[in-house]
């Protein structure tokens, strides 16, 4: 099967995976809201693992085979962190901005413009997943297909989420539904433009590599984690530290399996 294919039905998997968290908040709201924790936590683990065990050894391989130094890899894996940590501040600038602005014409203190807010995170972070697998795969089927599982393994915890904000803020399931298909769509998009950039730019994957394992880090750290400490579910903090670290070990074993059966 050529890499291509292999892409886009990895793409295809991760983005069916980002809908099922929604959809099983649709059929089982309690169910979803009493998993979300834990899954979440697994995506963390699986996230920093991707990142640590694969992502950023393949791109230091990658950087020594090109006879460059290993010092970009971690200096492009601080540039991720950096580019993902100004976009969500530019988001939240006009999700802020809004804010002020439903306050002051309609005097509403509670109502907040977070749907727009959601969807335009969402967009990016599809788009930025199907980019990751492409690079990934281009370099190693295996590597690909571990990121695969990683991006769905924080997609489901987040759609659930997302699904959650948008029906309590009023969206009918049927513009939810809509939207998250068109949403998930996105990573065909991010998937097909890294595939043709990297093919005919092949200096550019270590670097790629490298943004992708600053993204991951950044997500599972910022993003993921913190909304666990905030929620403080109780009865819940063994089973998320559990399943935290079993997302790095289950990622770990993946990779040294996947790589030994590939002989890389």
């Amino acid at each position: 099967m050529s890499t291509l294919a292999n892409i886009l039905i990895f793409t295809l998997i991760g983005s069916l995976a980002s809908l099922v968290g929604g959809f099983l908040l649709l059929a089982r709201e309690k169910l979803a809201y009493k998993i979300s924790h834990v899954l979440a936590s697994f995506a963390a683990g699986a996230l920093l693992g991707t990142a640590f065990f694969d992502l950023m050894p393949e791109a230091a391989e990658a950087v020594e085979e090109a006879g460059g130094e290993h010092g970009t890899v971690f200096l492009w894996v601080v540039i991720g962190v950096i580019i993902f940590y100004l976009l969500e501040r530019v988001i939240h600038w006009f999700h802020h901005h809004s804010y002020e602005h439903e306050k002051d014409t309609k005097h509403d203190h509670h109502k907040k413009p977070v749907i727009p807010l959601i969807m335009l995170g969402d967009s990016v972070h599809n788009f930025i997943d199907g980019v990751a697998i492409a690079v990934t795969f281009m370099v190693n089927p295996s590597l690909g297909l571990v990121t695969a599982l990683a991006v769905a393994a924080h997609e489901i915890p987040q759609e659930i989420g997302d699904f959650g904000v948008m029906l309590h803020a009023g969206l009918k399931r049927k513009k939810i539904i809509l939207f998250n298909i068109a949403s998930a769509a996105l990573a065909f998009a991010g998937a097909i433009m890294a595939y043709f950039i990297g093919k005919r730019i092949e200096g550019i994957l270590p670097t790629a590599l490298s943004l992708t394992a600053g993204f991951f880090i950044y997500i599972a750290l910022s993003d993921i984690l913190p909304e666990i400490h905030h929620e403080e579910k109780k009865g819940y903090a063994i089973a998320e530290t559990i399943s935290l670290l079993l997302g790095i070990v289950v990622v770990y074993f993946s990779i040294s399996l996947l790589h030994g059966a590939g002989g890389h």
